[in-house]
């Protein structure tokens, strides 16, 4: 997706973000390789490099935002155009992958070939974690890009399919995000499709989402956490 809402790696984030920062404790980043598979516009590059990852790599397939992601000043960062399901690195490269609201984006019936990339190019033991859209009523009926583009919602057993015949045990997975996490993302989708501007009430949605993030429930997102054997076949 295109970034109309000048958005760089620095800049505050949601809840859902910060959501994301407590499922990958630092122990996943310090003296580790990781890979941000759809990394955006870099905020999560960022936050790995300055948890003591040795090296990130990010990949996503839009020029715009690899060119905002590559703005992070370090080394550490290498940031590359490139598709989620035909990954350009060698098996067992990587100590941790991440990929965040990524896999409703790439082709339809294209999961279990991510799935699969993202397994071979872990190390064994490594770890695998990812956010994507819950097939909730509420959450898919009112999604702008649903309707328009097509844009996907799982269940929690497609999910844990998806990781299983991958190859990968699925330690974790729960939901977060509620209704405030609902009419931020309508708002952030008017904001950015029709106003071509930065999301209104901004921090008012801010604030309250990073509140509902907090909780120990929700109905929005996904999260979860997926680890590959350290004996593999």
């Amino acid at each position: 997706m295109k970034s109309h809402l000048n958005e760089t790696p620095f800049d505050e984030l949601l809840g859902f973000h910060e959501e994301c920062k407590r499922l990958v404790e630092k122990k996943y980043i310090k003296n580790k390789t990781v890979l941000d598979i759809g990394c955006g516009f870099g905020w999560c590059v960022w936050y790995l490099l300055n948890g003591g990852a040795t090296r990130v790599k990010g990949i996503d397939i839009s020029n715009e935002l690899v060119a905002i992601a590559r703005t992070i000043p370090d080394k550490r960062a290498e940031i590359t155009v490139g598709s989620a399901i035909d990954l350009p690195y060698k098996k067992n490269t990587f100590d941790t992958v991440v990929s965040w609201e990524t896999l409703e984006h790439i082709p339809k019936n294209t999961e279990p070939k991510m799935f699969r990339d993202v397994y071979k190019v872990l190390k064994p033991g490594g770890y695998f974690f990812f956010s994507t859209q819950h097939n909730n009523f509420f959450s898919t009926i009112l999604d702008p890009a649903w309707w328009l583009i097509g844009h996907r919602h799982y269940s929690r057993d497609a999910l844990i399919r998806f990781a299983e015949t991958s190859g990968f045990t699925v330690e974790k997975i729960y939901l977060k995000g509620g209704v405030y996490t609902l009419f931020e993302t309508l708002n952030m989708y008017f904001s950015k499709w029709v106003l071509s501007r930065q999301p209104l009430y901004k921090t008012f949605f801010y604030e309250h989402c990073r509140e509902e993030y907090k909780k120990d429930s929700g109905f929005m997102n996904f999260f979860v956490k997926c680890k590959k054997p350290l004996k593999t076949v």
